[in-house]
């Protein structure tokens, strides 16, 4: 009878600890894995702003006389790409987080082509909508930049979390898995350059 009462005992403090043990975990992954969303959702309002000052942008630039249609034809194809790649922070893959990133790339690399043949145009340079627009976009870049920075901030201790043994048991159970890192391609450190002197 005594042993019993021990076996059972022992049993329960087992149960307990395993409960608290899993329950800790739980509660702490799901707080992380917000946290990831949180900070995905800050990413995405920031390429969204941007987004938003490029659609102005072109139609500032196609009030000129004969700009380069190429160019700005370019620029709103790759922005309509760019926002067309969603992604659900829930289940986010490096596959679609490499689209995501190569969409805004491309939108990048148009932006700054455009940029680049406004030089021509001195009705532009002089137009303060245009400039204000520029301003808007430096800021709004180095806005993403701290997103992304951010966004793997965030990520960092959940992979920790949900990696390390023996969470990594209890992950599986409970369906979560690692996320990727917002990774640049390469030569996309640098912010696309909108800040212009036409002095």
């Amino acid at each position: 009878m005594k042993k019993g009462l021990i076996a059972l005992i022992i049993v329960a403090v087992i149960g307990l600890i395993a409960y608290s043990s899993i329950k800790g975990f739980y509660n702490k992954a799901i707080t992380m894995n917000e946290n990831v969303s949180k900070s995905w959702g800050n990413v995405q309002t920031s390429y969204q702003r941007r987004n938003d000052l490029i659609g102005n942008l072109v139609k500032t630039v196609q009030g000129a006389a004969d700009f380069e249609r190429t160019t700005l034809t370019a620029v709103i194809e790759a922005r309509a790409k760019a926002s067309s790649v969603t992604i659900d922070p829930a289940n986010i893959t490096p596959e679609q987080l490499a689209a995501f990133n190569q969409a805004q790339g491309g939108l990048s690399s148009s932006l700054s082509r455009l940029l680049v043949t406004v030089e021509r145009y001195p009705d532009l340079k002089s137009n303060q909508n245009f400039l204000k627009l520029q301003d808007e976009l430096t800021s709004t870049e180095n806005t993403i930049q701290t997103a992304r920075v951010r966004y793997n901030e965030a990520i960092e201790p959940y992979n920790n979390h949900i990696k390390t043994f023996p969470n990594n048991l209890f992950a599986g159970w409970f369906g979560f898995s690692g996320k990727p890192y917002f990774d640049s391609e390469p030569g996309a450190e640098k912010p696309v350059d909108v800040n212009f002197d036409f002095k």
